[in-house]
């Protein structure tokens, strides 16, 4: 199985329901990142998953622009993020703690 398949699959797994266009945006970015071309291709693709989610799908960049601190930032679209999670099918969720890495 190649990198690409296997972050395909695990993009289908976290996110049965993702959007076709969301899906092919989501795969390209973690395969594209350079932070994430030793990640596994699970890591890769929940990162992958919660920053398209979070730049993409929030307003996480306007508070960021507004003055927000990136954590005030990441705090303020947790339940967005997650609203998305629930709607693309997603077992995981992502969590306050995760956010203040």
């Amino acid at each position: 199985m190649s990198r690409r398949e296997a972050i395909e699959s695990a993009v289908r797994i976290l996110a049965p329901r993702i959007p076709r266009h969301e899906f092919e945006a989501v795969t390209d970015h973690a395969l594209g990142s350079r932070g994430l071309h030793t990640a596994s291709p699970e890591t890769a693709a929940w990162l992958s998953l919660t920053a398209y989610i979070r730049h993409r799908l929030t307003d996480y960049d306007d508070l960021l622009d507004d003055g927000y601190d990136m954590e005030s930032a990441r705090f303020f679209v947790l339940d967005d993020m997650n609203a998305v999670l629930e709607e693309w099918g997603s077992p995981r969720r992502v969590q306050a703690d995760d956010e203040a890495e």
